[in-house]
């Protein structure tokens, strides 16, 4: 079959280490499964794989891709969870099982005709949603539905500031938070990002750093160091900074004279449960939402992918098909 994979790792040519190619049928083990991938997703976790930022365990060369939508064995339809773990090793949450990881990591990922899977990872696809849009919401809808309604602790009709208009996690915050009634108020780098922030239901935009005409109760931080401070400067006192990523640089100051005396909970989040991508499913059913595609790419055109999303090209997300 055809895949594309990572075949070594380096942070100074990252598309250098990329192949695409045959590579071997998947060969499921007792209690998995094997999938016919329709559509698979790109993340930035994909990037880190190539530039080298790997957890244990993981092992190369191995299938990219953590995110999919296809069709099952019996010729159901369905989106595949991409955390593999116990739940009972995290008291009921497989994010928590110390152990767990990611297809693409340990295990051969989404990016391949064919990908092998936890029978109980499989979760019906929303009928409204095409396999494109659907292969959204494994990675980044489902991490910005657990920062929403499980990290932050919002009450209704709370302010919520998103970092960082744009990338695939903050367009599926606007649409969720908007949904769910909470006022969104959305930070961008240029005005053209800013104008499709409030297409997408955000209720204020302002430029990257700008003084807010209020601290809002809970921040939304993927971009790390460039968005920290404003972040801390941000959240009213008592308020929550919930984080699920940092494209930007992970090791800003902590400035911790913001956190203790203002009373600030910094919240870290990651993916969501099974359970959570089922919730999150119908709940776009129940409010017609859509993810929102950049473009969708065949996955012989992978690197062009990759490479638009390196270069800060993308709003919303990069989808690949894989040839059938």
């Amino acid at each position: 079959m055809f895949a594309v994979a990572a075949k070594g790792m380096d942070p100074a040519d990252p598309l250098g280490c990329l192949y695409a190619g045959a590579w071997p049928e998947p060969e499921p083990a007792p209690d998995w499964t094997t999938v016919t991938v329709r559509a698979a997703a790109l993340n930035m976790h994909d990037v880190w794989t190539l530039r080298g930022v790997a957890p244990p365990g993981r092992r190369l060369p191995v299938v990219l891709g953590s995110d999919a939508a296809g069709v099952d064995e019996d010729g159901n339809e369905v989106v595949v969870h991409s955390v593999i773990g116990d739940p009972s090793a995290g008291g009921g949450d497989e994010t928590l099982d110390p152990r767990r990881t990611v297809l693409g990591e340990e295990y051969d990922g989404t990016f391949a005709q064919r990908v092998a899977v936890p029978r109980v990872n499989l979760v019906p696809k929303p009928p409204s949603l095409s396999f494109e849009e659907a292969a959204c919401l494994p990675g980044a809808w489902l991490t910005a539905y657990r920062m929403l309604f499980e990290r932050a602790c919002l009450r209704p009709g709370g302010t919520v500031l998103v970092q960082g208009a744009g990338g695939g996690v903050a367009t599926a915050l606007i649409a969720l938070g908007s949904a769910a009634g909470h006022r969104m108020w959305v930070t961008g780098r240029t005005e053209e990002r800013r104008a499709r922030a409030l297409e997408l239901g955000a209720d204020a935009v302002f430029p990257a750093g700008a003084r807010l005409p209020e601290r809002v109760d809970a921040v939304m931080e993927t971009v790390g160091e460039a968005t920290w401070a404003h972040s801390l400067r941000s959240a009213r006192p008592g308020g929550r900074i919930v984080v699920s990523g940092a494209t930007t640089g992970a090791m800003p100051p902590a400035d911790l004279t913001h956190i203790f005396f203002r009373q600030l909970t910094v919240v870290g989040s990651t993916l969501g449960t099974r359970g959570q991508l089922r919730e999150l499913s119908r709940f776009c059913t129940d409010h017609r939402l859509t993810p929102v595609v950049d473009r969708v790419l065949p996955l012989t055109r992978a690197r062009e992918g990759f490479q638009s999303l390196l270069d800060g090209r993308v709003f919303g997300k990069v989808v690949f098909t894989p040839p059938s």
